[in-house]
């Protein structure tokens, strides 16, 4: 009898953990359905033929250089479709406006291993508002079969961005020069389906990326305030004597509490004349008496990043040289931000910045101002060159000053929103005024 219990209670747990794997869909996050079907009819707007094609990430929830981190599906992929299932393919049909799921038909093992996908979920069209979902091994006879009704033309997302810098660094060696995933793919479709023409859609795909919508603009206030809470919090853990790793976990504590799985790009927490290297990212030095700490860091939350940078001083106190740089670097950020608006343009920053610093009798120390760089999926994010500020847009400002020769280097970053009138500052949470970041340190216990 008591084996028969046992038998019941752990089919019961087994249950219970196979229900709460299924994570497959944007469930959980901020997006509904409605926001990655509106971005999935846009970008069929502007193809009107052919075959749209998208590629999920194939790696896996263990893979990679970094075996315990989280798994995390291709930036595209997931931006127009929500799903978040391995070895994933996105199929579109411009003529037809449908959308159609392609996925591993699981076996009992893996569905153990590591959950379902959606083809198990019975309720997955209704979900996602996929047309329909097919086992992957239907994928060249659907694209066989579309063909003639909807154009002979691929519709590709053919320049891998980061994967050019990755390879071109990669391919010094020429034992690890492979083609990037996304060439081969292009080139086994050529191979395949030879009465195609392949096209290029990575510039529509960035077009909608760079504008964000009101379910995004959402998810980055709640990462703002996520992401300066954590900064703030770092602050805290500071005083001299402590590792910059201990700085740094104080940070991911308050993130992963708040919802956040991980950090959206390696964290810099640079003490000394480490804060003069700017990716600095091993974090492992004992801070030191009349040190700046220079942290860079932000919070992943339902794929969009945040991008925070404060210098403060690991005493409590800058030194006169230190805080002479800081007030420098302060203000050439707030000018910048007091310039930003629709229609704002690059020259019409560094003029406003110039007038500022000029006022305020300063010397910017080449200092000009300006524009950042985009911030979403990406902390890095895509997008054309920006000639000229637009609602919707969100970018990072990082001014910085740097004295290797005096062990200190100063940055100030914030991550913004362009507004209809103007711009406003996601990070506006975490301290930078020196008054402010005084302070707070002073209330360390």
């Amino acid at each position: 009898m008591e084996s028969k219990k046992f038998v019941r209670f752990s089919l019961s747990l087994f249950l219970l953990f196979f229900v709460n794997l299924t994570f497959s869909f944007a469930e959980r996050t901020g997006y509904s359905k409605d926001e990655f079907i509106r971005r999935r009819n846009a970008l069929m707007d502007q193809c009107q033929e052919g075959i749209i094609i998208f590629f999920g990430d194939s790696t896996g929830r263990r893979a990679g250089s970094n075996p315990g981190a989280y798994f995390r599906q291709d930036s595209d992929f997931y931006y127009f479709s929500g799903v978040e299932d391995v070895n994933a393919v996105l199929a579109m049909t411009p003529k037809t406006k449908e959308a159609f799921l392609f996925l591993p038909k699981l076996t009992a093992g893996q569905i153990t291993s590591d959950g379902p996908n959606l083809l198990e979920d019975k309720n997955a069209k209704k979900k996602t508002g996929f047309a329909d979902i097919f086992p992957l091994t239907y994928l060249d006879e659907f694209i066989a079969r579309n063909g003639s009704r909807q154009g002979y033309v691929f519709f590709l997302q053919m320049a891998p961005r980061e994967a050019f810098l990755s390879f071109a660094r990669r391919s010094m060696l020429h034992y690890n020069d492979q083609v990037p995933i996304d060439i081969y793919r292009y080139n086994k479709l050529k191979e395949r389906f030879p009465a195609f023409e392949l096209k290029d859609m990575t510039s529509m795909i960035d077009s909608l990326r760079v504008i964000k919508s009101a379910e995004e603009i959402e998810i980055l206030r709640k990462n703002g305030r996520i992401s300066a809470e954590a900064v703030k919090q770092a602050m805290l853990a500071t005083k001299t004597g402590v590792f910059e790793y201990e700085i740094e976990a104080a940070a991911m504590h308050v993130i992963i509490k708040n919802g956040a799985r991980q950090a959206a790009f390696p964290p810099i927490v640079a003490s000394g004349l480490n804060s003069c290297t700017l990716h600095y990212s091993q974090n492992s030095r004992k801070t030191e008496e009349n040190d700046v700490v220079l942290m860079d860091f932000g919070a992943e939350l339902d794929y969009l990043a945040m991008d925070i940078t404060r210098t403060w001083p690991s005493s409590g106190k800058f030194s006169p040289e230190q805080r002479e740089a800081y007030q420098i670097v302060l203000e050439v950020q707030k000018a910048c931000i007091e310039a930003y608006r629709p229609g704002a343009t690059v020259e019409e920053v560094q003029q406003h910045v110039a007038a500022v610093m000029k006022k305020k009798g300063l010397d910017a120390r080449g200092q000009r101002g300006g524009f950042g760089h985009y911030v979403g999926m990406s902390v890095h994010d895509v997008g054309p060159r920006i000639i000229e500020l637009k609602e919707g847009m969100v970018f990072a400002i990082e001014p910085g000053l740097y004295y290797p020769q005096k062990n200190f280097g100063i940055r100030i970053e914030d991550t913004v929103l362009i507004t209809k009138n103007g711009c406003e500052v996601l990070t506006k949470d975490v301290p930078k005024e020196i008054d402010e970041i005084e302070k707070l340190m002073a209330g360390r216990k």
